[in-house]
């Protein structure tokens, strides 16, 4: 479905009703919080799953039958992770970051795998470019940086491969950029690049991607990919990645006593684990397969919110019988503006004639709408903007759980911002 599709009024109904402050500030003030790129709106239940657990004292490594429960909790988790990427095997690593992850995963490839070169992109996440530039540099290998395509806002399949060749220890690619929303091709991505060199490591940042749609690594032979909790409805201060069998042996930090493939180090947090569990548990609940496996629920929950975010991104570029859309108000630019909606997840990058992007921002927030600005002078916008020509924007990122009714309002302001 190309133009996405909405979820019925049960599902929307929901949606709405499963967030914590999905439309007022903490004061009781209306909002809109299309801001969910930056940090999503909170799942009632895994932040009580969270808060409830986290009050219990018990350390998981114990006997008794409360220790043993909350282990068993780690364990689902973990099995939970593997249902998102749909992998089986390897290890699972964490941390207080999805950041600090890569940076691990990162180092341990480049560090040990000898080689020439380092290929990744222009639009990563400061925690991959800035890991593959750092870590190729202290071990004397080359960066090669693919650029980004004006159109899409994402990288091309040929202009990230042809960077690898024999020599390329690792790829370190994003799965979609948190400024313009774009999907990079992944599947080809991959097949390609072991095409050229079958034995390349290849790590995948899904922070931006995970909380939007289905993701499949199962054939993909990828050996680290990792994601952030508190941007797929979760809580802050917890990392998760899931790495390969090969990259969870190669060397790195561990307890000298614990398996090979082991990348913990402290104790759990079973409290955090959970909460990915509760998670998972809201996405299947839209699964109307009752009897499905955890796989088959997670797809169909989540194929039908990645649908009704692509009817979301329909109606902000088209707009509704009431307002125009984004690509018809005199006085807006959609950047990036790929009409293919099926290789773009639910982020506008957008521009005022009239304002800057702080302006604009500062103006969207005066009326009870939340947007970012990603500007120049910010470590975490300035490669990318630069790649497409740009000193800044005003990034627009909702959620599933918001509905026609919030599209049009943001529409409405939109319109009155252009004539300031």
């Amino acid at each position: 479905m190309k133009y996405g599709k909405l979820l019925n009024e049960a599902d929307m109904a929901k949606a709405r009703d499963a967030f914590y402050l999905l439309d007022k500030n903490p004061d009781g003030t209306p909002r809109i919080f299309f801001e969910n790129a930056g940090g999503s709106l909170r799942l009632k239940a895994a932040a009580d799953c969270f808060h409830k657990l986290d009050m219990i004292p018990d350390c998981d490594g114990r006997k008794h039958p409360l220790a043993v429960e909350l282990k068993n909790l780690v364990h689902k988790a973990e099995d939970d992770v593997r249902v998102i990427f749909n992998v089986k095997g390897g290890s699972i690593a964490t941390g207080l970051t999805a950041s600090q992850l890569m940076f691990s995963m990162v180092e341990t490839v480049v560090k040990n795998i000898p080689s020439t070169n380092v290929v990744t992109t222009v639009l990563e996440h400061p925690s991959s470019y800035d890991s593959s530039e750092h870590f190729a540099a202290t071990t004397g290998k080359e960066l090669r940086v693919a650029p980004s395509d004006m159109l899409t806002g994402g990288c091309e399949v040929d202009a990230i491969c042809d960077l690898i060749d024999e020599n390329t220890c690792l790829l370190n690619v994003m799965y979609a950029s948190n400024i313009s929303g774009a999907i990079m091709d992944i599947p080809a991505i991959v097949k390609k690049a072991r095409s050229i060199k079958p034995d390349i490591y290849i790590t995948v940042d899904a922070v931006q991607h995970a909380p939007h749609a289905v993701m499949d690594l199962s054939e993909l032979d990828i050996d680290g990919v990792n994601f952030a909790p508190y941007k797929f409805f979760g809580v802050r201060g917890f990392g998760v990645a899931w790495l390969s069998d090969r990259l969870s042996v190669l060397p790195h930090a561990r307890l000298t006593q614990k398996p090979e493939n082991f990348w913990g180090l402290g104790s759990d947090a079973p409290a955090q684990y959970a909460m990915i569990s509760s998670i998972l548990d809201y996405v299947c609940s839209f699964a109307d397969n009752k009897n499905g496996t955890r796989r088959e629920q997670f797809v169909e929950g989540m194929t039908k919110l990645e649908l009704q975010e692509r009817a979301l991104l329909h109606y902000m570029l088209e707009g509704t019988a009431n307002v125009p859309g984004l690509r018809h108000i005199e006085g807006v630019t959609v950047y990036n503006d790929n009409p293919d909606l099926t290789r773009r997840d639910l982020i506008l990058a957008i521009g005022f004639d009239n304002l800057t992007p702080t302006q604009a921002t500062a103006e969207y927030v005066k009326r009870g709408i939340v947007v970012f600005d990603r500007v120049d002078t910010s470590l975490y916008s300035v490669r990318m903007l630069h790649s497409f020509g740009l000193k800044g924007i005003v990034r627009v990122s909702p959620l599933h759980c918001h509905n026609l009714d919030d599209v049009e309002t943001y529409l409405k302001v939109t319109q009155e911002l252009t004539k300031l």
